[in-house]
């Protein structure tokens, strides 16, 4: 037994998991299942409720990490057609026969702006399957009334964005009584808990710090892959459709799908110590805090020229995240820019670094062999060329230099172009 693996099996049991629940649940009105993470909370989910070979529909502009969650779960991914102004998905835009064939939705809630769960919660009752909502980037933001998580059968929420602690999240559902057997199915899937790890952990924000002030951050990202903490040479990982193709085969199998699921955070299912669930705690108590700057500069962002395209007819969009009501406070706000990889180059050189970037969508990356393709792809590949997702937190000196810079707006999403330019 490594040394302290005992006692980070024993934490995960303690008072501060129980804690970590009481507080989640009392923000969500719902069970909540502390998970190591938002991607082994998400197959816990979809193992649970999906039957092998099920077909679940979700937004092709999402973490890749996600797309081999629900393969890694034996279901088929079904790309949906978005909203090219906030990549929700477009409930009017799904086919019939598509509808009448599945047995999931999976939204995306994509920087915190919300899906049309209303609206989605009426469909999949309909239809009798069930609906998942992955509120990874909205733990603040509400739809219809209620927060993000809260018209699902079940959802999934990261602690790593909003909250900052870089681990942690938590499966919630709407049936009390799946408690239970969700732990169960947790139990039986998590791995122990390594000290190394833990350490690891504890160190990284101090290691991060001391780099930043510095400004070593060439070297910053050098020590982020060396630990497995970024893998990533592009937006997308490499499909590697041979091995791929392998994995699906012996699905349902997590441990099949490891190497492409761990990507960035290699503890994903590892049990949680005493350390960690500490410093969790700590970023959770201060999440309102947090939520109220993010809305700030969420609103700032919004005010910019780069968040309202201009329709065809010359009159601007409604922006992302902008209805009736209070802003929402985004994880991250998409401002569509006209060359985007020259923005992300121009703030790079002002020490901003651009991160959450989905492109191309998940049926141009993944192709026929692992999704179907969405009926009609132009809004999600006018979204992923386009949207350049700004920390609302550093609202004022990105707006700053997009101006010095002469970042231009993009063009209208009236034009769809009906392939990837």
């Amino acid at each position: 037994m490594a040394i302290g693996e005992a006692g980070l099996g024993s934490a995960r049991r303690g008072a501060r998991p129980k804690r970590l629940e009481e507080t989640m649940r009392g923000r969500l009105g719902r069970e909540c299942v502390y998970v190591p993470s938002c991607r082994f909370g998400l197959f816990v989910a979809l193992r649970h409720w999906c039957p092998p070979g099920g077909r679940v529909l979700m937004s092709p502009v999402n973490d890749d990490v996600i797309f081999f969650v629900v393969l890694a779960a034996g279901l088929r991914p079904v790309q949906a057609p978005l909203n090219p102004l906030d990549a929700s998905i477009d409930v009017d835009a799904v086919p019939d026969e598509v509808w009448g064939s599945l047995s999931a939705v999976l939204t995306t809630n994509l920087y915190g702006n919300p899906d049309d769960a209303p609206r989605l919660r009426e469909k999949c009752d309909a239809l009798g399957i069930p609906l998942f909502e992955d509120g990874a980037h909205a733990i603040g933001s509400e739809v219809g009334g209620r927060p993000v998580g809260a018209w699902g059968d079940a959802s999934v929420f990261s602690l790593s964005k909003h909250v900052g602690a870089k681990a942690g999240g938590f499966l919630a559902c709407a049936d009390p009584g799946l408690r239970e057997a969700l732990e169960k199915t947790c139990e039986d899937l998590l791995l122990p808990g390594r000290f190394t790890a833990e350490l690891a952990f504890t160190a990284r924000p101090y290691a991060e710090a001391a780099v930043r002030g510095l400004r070593l951050r060439r070297a910053a990202w050098a020590t982020m892959r060396l630990l497995g903490l970024m893998e990533r040479e592009e937006i997308r990982m490499p499909l590697r459709a041979e091995e791929l193709a392998r994995a699906v085969d012996a699905a349902p199998d997590l441990t099949a799908h490891d190497s492409w699921i761990r990507v960035d955070m290699h503890d994903y299912r590892l049990r949680s110590g005493s350390l960690r669930l500490g410093r969790i705690g700590r970023g959770l108590d201060r999440l309102d805090e947090v939520l109220a700057a993010c809305r700030a500069g969420t609103e700032l962002l919004l005010s910019t020229p780069w968040a309202r395209p201009a329709g065809p007819d010359g009159a601007s969009e409604l922006p992302a995240g902008a209805g009736p009501g209070s802003v929402q406070p985004l994880f991250r706000v998409p401002l569509f820019v006209a060359d985007r990889d020259a923005a992300i180059a121009t703030l790079a050189r002002r020490g901003i670094v651009v991160g959450y970037l989905y492109d191309p969508p998940l049926d141009d990356y993944a192709g026929a062999a692992f999704t179907d393709p969405s009926p009609d792809p132009a809004g999600a590949r006018w979204f992923a060329r386009h949207a350049l997702p700004v920390d609302p937190l550093r609202a004022r000196r990105v707006v700053e230099v997009l101006q010095e810079s002469g970042v231009r707006p993009a063009e209208a999403p009236g034009g769809l172009e009906p392939t990837r330019g």
